[in-house]
């Protein structure tokens, strides 16, 4: 019976691939210098132009929108407080237990505030939407480390979105796999000590 669960997803884009896009991005719209975000004087122009005002967004925005609004705002105490604690547990237990930690910079993607064709708002709602996403992408790898230590066993279903770690675990049922692999799997972060 085929393991459903061993087969390694595709990325969506390939690392070679996804360098030449970031080239091809750079050398149209911007240009990265010391790590700093560059455009040049036209397209700053052109993003100046294309900006709505802050008082026309608000007006042409839909009445159930703002209504949701603080619902949506509301979120960021939690996401807050899942930044603190998440980041709090890996930095004590992820040395005891001798899981490399995650580098939540990585996670972390806050650059969109550049772009002058967005106003205040639309700035602090991508400045919002990079922070959670980047948050909960930094939570998904803490806890794949997490489960690979405690317990890298295969679900029985499919699951429909699996973390990185996901691929390094044994299969479900398998209890003579799991007894003789799981000190050796539960430590073997050899693929992450690599990338550095």
């Amino acid at each position: 019976m085929a393991d459903h669960h061993s087969k390694k997803s595709d990325p969506l884009i390939t690392l070679p691939d996804l360098e030449k896009l970031e080239e091809e991005i750079k050398s149209q719209f911007y240009e990265l210098r010391k790590g700093k975000i560059w455009f040049s004087e036209e397209i700053k122009r052109e993003h100046r132009r294309l900006k709505t005002s802050l008082f026309r967004y608000v007006l042409q925005s839909r009445f159930f929108v703002i209504l949701t609004a603080p619902f949506i705002y509301a979120c960021i105490i939690p996401f807050a407080l899942l930044d603190l604690f998440v980041s709090a547990y890996q930095a004590v237990c992820f040395p005891v237990y001798g899981i490399p930690k995650a580098r939540r910079g990585d996670y972390m993607a806050i650059d969109r505030n550049k772009l002058r064709y967005l106003n205040a708002l639309e700035g602090l709602n991508c400045m919002y939407c990079s922070y959670a996403n980047g948050l909960l992408a930094y939570v998904v790898e803490i806890a794949g480390r997490t489960e690979q230590h405690w317990c890298p066993i295969k679900h029985a279903r499919r699951v429909q979105h699996v973390h990185d770690r996901y691929l390094h675990f044994l299969p479900y049922g398998d209890a003579s796999a799991y007894r003789e692999r799981i000190d050796k799997v539960r430590c073997d972060f050899r693929d992450l000590k690599a990338r550095k």
